[in-house]
């Protein structure tokens, strides 16, 4: 009785830590505070006193809002083997890497890109093959020291019951450590072709005769020690690829299984769904509903971070098969078993009117979670508002004296007292104060988006405007008054320069100055294609020449290698005639 008494109150304390720092908050009902919206630069944390170094990497704070229960998430990434967060994990020279930032801006998710401190097995790999993981030191006690780092700091406003960790290989391998470590900590884990608790850095390639998923369940709940019973509300995704030969494929499966009889219950397997760009899905669902571990198996790919579409394609990193970020966040937040899932408030209604210099808004809102606590007022115009404390409760009308001449327009969005959750933005529509100014043309024209035949062009909108019209070369293009800010020019000519100006149209049929010119042009409609042979059969095809015994690309002159039938190449042809290695841009 006192040992379990002990363990509570242990397992009490530990969730105060993360808690308490987000009481000022919560108690202070502010609103979620708006990061930069780019990477951090290098940063210096915790000093590892086993492995040697301190901890650094880079965080990313994005400037959206969170998603869920008015509180931003946080995710701890973890490099593979070889990797560095640097250049893998964040590409930092093009802000791709594994892809993160996508779905951090999607759901106003904090995420961390540690580098793994020391060079353990040769290759700056997590220690997750250790014989014993502590909370306190080590790799896992420097990340846990992380996590507490930006939980108790309110400028972020960390939700601990949104808190999740995802790696590949060693930093798979490490993710399952850290989700089975403390699983009071994370309330998610996405594991990468990485192995088990319990199994050496030498049975990596093969599963060892006799080790099972009781196993791997087994050394799990032996590493959760007294927060065991936090398992009962942790979800778990597992990712593998069917070319995969440097880590065995069999750990994936048995890592799911394993994670489902350390979560314990009637578990029941779901029926397998496609993957686009090749694969399948199995979801485990619980007696509630919830899918509680996810199976996906890649076609085709080898040992590697399915990025998707925006990631980076080299160093064990994969750019053309699953957004595994995308999916793995989408797992995690709609079967996260921990935090609340409180609603909005709703705005029902808001308006403006004027009466001189003065401008009146009023506004009403209904939140089924509480009261409102404050009504924001934005008005954008000569003389802008930006009010944060317009009024609460079920309705407000607040005036504005003093407002230049011109036109406004704006928005009111009501913040619920006792969740901090905003309402969707309800939009004020333009009005006049004062004199309408003489109408202006458009300002903004740009061209975007081209095709043999079409050019795609944008503009901004324009103060007192009824419509536009757009002029090609001079001569007008639309037979009725453009509505929107945009159009796109077809029946074209491919490879072709083309001059575009745009003017405004106002009651009464006033037509502004036209804007100032911009210049679009066609593509030539060539298609690219690839072909893979080898190079005396480009050669022979004439997308290559010889020169000297060595195959030359036609066009871009690239060498290929030797002109025979034993050395093979992938070709582009990128223009008529222009051939480039590799495959179509």
């Amino acid at each position: 009785m006192e040992a379990s008494m002990a363990s509570s109150f242990q397992q009490a304390a530990r969730r105060a830590v993360f808690l308490a720092a987000l009481l000022p908050w919560a108690a202070a009902q502010a609103q979620v505070q708006a990061g930069p919206g780019t990477w951090s630069s290098n940063q210096t944390w915790a000093t590892d006193t086993v492995n040697g170094g301190a901890l650094t990497g880079y965080y990313y704070w994005p400037a959206t809002n969170p998603t869920l229960a008015g509180k931003r998430a946080l995710v701890l990434v973890l490099h593979g083997c070889a990797q560095t967060a640097a250049g893998d994990v964040i590409d930092s020279g093009t802000d791709k890497g594994y892809n993160w930032k996508g779905v951090a801006d999607q759901y106003g998710a904090v995420i961390l890109a540690p580098n793994a401190t020391g060079n353990l097995y040769g290759s700056h790999c997590w220690d997750w093959a250790k014989s014993t993981h502590s909370r306190t030191t080590g790799h896992s006690g420097i990340l846990l020291d992380l996590i507490n780092r930006f939980v108790s700091n309110p400028q972020y406003a960390i939700d601990p019951k949104q808190v999740y960790v995802a790696g590949l290989s060693s930093g798979g391998a490490q993710t399952m450590v850290m989700g089975c470590l403390a699983p009071d900590i994370f309330a998610g884990v996405g594991i990468n072709a990485g192995p088990p608790p319990g199994v050496s850095t030498t049975q990596i390639g093969a599963v060892p005769s006799g080790y099972t998923a009781t196993t791997a369940a087994n050394n799990c709940k032996n590493l959760a020690g007294t927060s065991v019973s936090e398992f009962a509300t942790q979800v778990a995704g597992v990712i593998w690829g069917t070319s995969d030969y440097t880590v065995a494929q069999g750990y994936g499966p048995l890592d799911a299984a394993a994670m489902r009889i350390v979560y314990g219950g009637t578990l029941t397997k779901g029926a397998a769904v496609s993957v686009a760009t090749g694969g399948s899905n199995l979801p485990y669902t619980d007696a509630n509903g919830k899918v509680r571990t996810s199976e996906i198996t890649v076609t085709g790919m080898g040992h590697a971070w399915p990025a998707g579409t925006g990631g980076q394609n080299s160093n064990y990193v994969d750019a053309t098969k699953v957004n595994y970020p995308s999916f793995v966040m989408d797992f995690w937040f709609r079967n996260n078993l921990r935090a609340a899932r409180a609603a909005a408030p709703t705005m029902n209604s808001c308006s403006a009117s004027v009466s001189g210099s003065t401008v009146t808004v009023n506004g009403a809102g209904t939140s089924t979670s509480g009261t409102i606590g404050s009504y924001r007022v934005v008005l954008n115009g000569p003389t802008p508002v930006d009010d944060a404390a317009a009024g609460s409760g079920a309705s407000f009308t607040k005036a504005y004296t003093a407002r230049a001449d011109g036109y406004y327009s704006g928005s009111v969005t009501a913040t619920d007292s006792a969740t901090g959750l905003t309402s969707s933005a309800c939009t004020i529509s333009q009005f006049l104060v004062g004199t309408a100014p003489a109408l202006q043309p458009p300002g903004g024209l740009a061209v975007g988006a081209s095709t043999a035949s079409s050019i795609a062009l944008s503009w901004n909108a324009v103060n007192g405007a009824t419509g536009y019209n757009l002029y090609r070369n001079g001569v007008k293009v639309n037979a009725a008054a453009l509505t929107a800010t945009g159009y796109t020019d077809t029946g074209l000519a491919a490879s072709t320069s083309y001059s575009y100006q745009v003017s405004s149209l106002g009651n009464g049929g006033v037509e502004s100055a036209r804007s100032g010119s911009v210049t679009g042009s066609t593509s030539s409609g060539f298609v690219c294609t690839a072909t893979t042979a080898s190079n005396y059969a480009h050669v022979q095809a004439g997308r290559a020449h010889d020169s000297g015994g060595y195959a030359l690309a036609n066009g871009s002159n690239q060498n290929m290698g030797l002109d025979n039938t034993f050395y093979t190449a992938t070709l582009a042809q990128t223009s008529s005639g222009y051939y480039i290695i590799g495959n179509c841009p």
